[in-house]
């Protein structure tokens, strides 16, 4: 579920980086990953926080198949998570602010509902868009 959990996590960024915040719940809906964006402070261009999160649900799981999994996250997925999405058979992604530059969740175009994949995911776009945008345009408008 998309909440203050999820918000909160934003601020957790490390300092610098895109404050992003993501967490995978299991089926039963019990946190099994947490994941904030730490490219800058990490220097890893792949530490955005879906990876992050993605990474610690599959060692807390002991499984790389994620599946009844859902992922949330602040803003829309890029290219490279949202395929990080399909390779780890995520059952479902909730996201927050669209990101018209990037993302590959609808923005740009949608890498996770094409019908050539062989795993579909269920996606709930810009829930909390809003709250989530405001959040990251302060964090642009800091560092301007």
């Amino acid at each position: 579920m998309f909440d203050e959990k999820t918000m909160c996590l934003m601020a957790a960024a490390p300092a610098g980086d895109v404050p992003v915040g993501a967490l995978v719940f299991d089926a039963a809906g019990r946190v099994v990953g947490r994941g904030v964006n730490r490219r800058e402070a990490d220097g890893d261009p792949t530490a955005h926080a879906e990876v992050e999160a993605i990474r610690a649900a599959a060692r807390e799981l002991g499984t790389w198949r994620l599946d009844g999994c859902e992922l949330v996250v602040t803003l829309e997925p890029c290219t490279m998570c949202a395929g990080a999405i399909l390779g780890a058979r995520v059952a479902s992604l909730v996201f927050g602010a669209w990101e018209p530059k990037t993302g590959a969740v609808g923005s740009l175009f949608d890498a996770l509902r094409d019908p050539h994949h062989l795993h579909t995911v269920e996606v709930r776009a810009g829930v909390l868009a809003e709250e989530n945008a405001a959040l990251l345009g302060t964090f642009f408008r800091d560092l301007r």
